[in-house]
């Protein structure tokens, strides 16, 4: 099984690290604009393999889509990151035409992958992919609520000082400070309702920790963060490549489901083989249905500026 990578920077790099470690994939390919950057990503990181006890193939390669071909799966990552002060809206004339670009480019090379939107704003440029490829619906996934979630779960975790592995949080609607929606009512820890071990004071804070998390770490760093990240699309790639059917929240197209057609947004999937299979209705309560309401319209302001280009 072979996965592309687009850009080789922090997140795309991490991203490929993961994969491999993981044995995930038997080929990753890692493509850069920048001259020899991407070879010396690969390079580094198949150094690694003997240490690490892992025998995927990591190549490199500066703009040269024909590496990719026959790929299974194709994240994208690449565009210009995020930096202090920034919203992930400012970033969407840059990002806009280079994933455009990106996405004719690795479709000309696998016209059966899977794509995975990993560049800010992700929700439009999920839509963007969607509109321009052709491709089915099922086959174009924003990543980002699966790393608002994982977010989520930590904060959870440092909130009851308990494993994040054993508890269970989800976070929907746009990949936005002010746009996701923690899903705080469904979220459990071993299978007992946070509502019941957290008052409703640290609750809201850890909801709005997490909405926050990208930009406080973006502050923190000085730029976009990259480990959790790469990691969650790692999740995801290893769902779709291994038919998992795990249930992941990401960005897809909507045709009525939660109230809302014509955006992509995100909402929980059953992720496997072919991309995302089902989408899971969470039976959202009125608070939470307005949330998401307010949500899907501050994300089709951003496919407004989109087509405004």
């Amino acid at each position: 099984m072979k996965v592309t990578i687009i850009g080789a920077g922090n997140v795309g790099s991490t991203c490929a690290d993961a994969i491999a470690y993981k044995r995930i994939a038997s080929e990753v390919v890692l493509l850069d604009i920048r001259e020899n950057f991407a070879e010396g990503k690969a390079l580094d990181m198949m150094q690694t393999s003997s240490l690490l006890g892992f025998n995927t193939k990591i190549v490199g390669s500066t703009n040269d889509y024909k590496k990719t071909a026959g790929s299974d799966v194709v994240v994208v990552t690449s565009g210009i990151p995020r930096k202090p002060g920034m919203t992930r809206e400012e970033l969407i004339g840059v990002n806009a035409g280079i994933v455009k670009t990106v996405t004719e480019n690795v479709l000309a090379h696998s016209p059966n992958a899977v794509i995975v939107i990993v560049s800010n704003p992700m929700d439009t440029m999920t839509y963007l992919t969607f509109k321009e490829s052709g491709l089915s619906k099922h086959r174009v996934i924003g990543m980002g609520g699966a790393l608002d979630s994982a977010r989520f779960r930590t904060y959870l975790s440092l909130a009851v000082e308990r494993p994040s592995n054993d508890i269970h949080g989800m976070v929907i609607g746009g990949h936005g400070d002010t746009t996701m929606i923690p899903l705080t009512r469904l979220a459990t820890y071993n299978g007992i309702p946070f509502e019941n071990l957290l008052d409703q004071s640290t609750l809201d804070k850890v909801a709005s920790d997490t909405m926050v998390g990208g930009k406080t770490l973006t502050g923190m760093l000085g730029t976009s963060a990259w480990y959790a990240p790469g990691a969650a699309v790692a999740y995801l790639v290893d769902s779709i490549l291994h038919d998992q059917k795990r249930i992941i929240p990401c960005s897809v197209y909507l045709e009525g489901e939660y109230g809302q057609a014509d955006i992509c947004i995100g909402v929980p999937v059953v992720v496997g083989k072919n991309g995302w299979e089902k989408i899971i209705d969470l039976n959202l309560n009125d608070s939470e249905k307005e949330l998401f309401k307010k949500s899907a319209a501050a994300v089709r302001n951003m496919n407004d500026a989109l087509n405004a280009l």
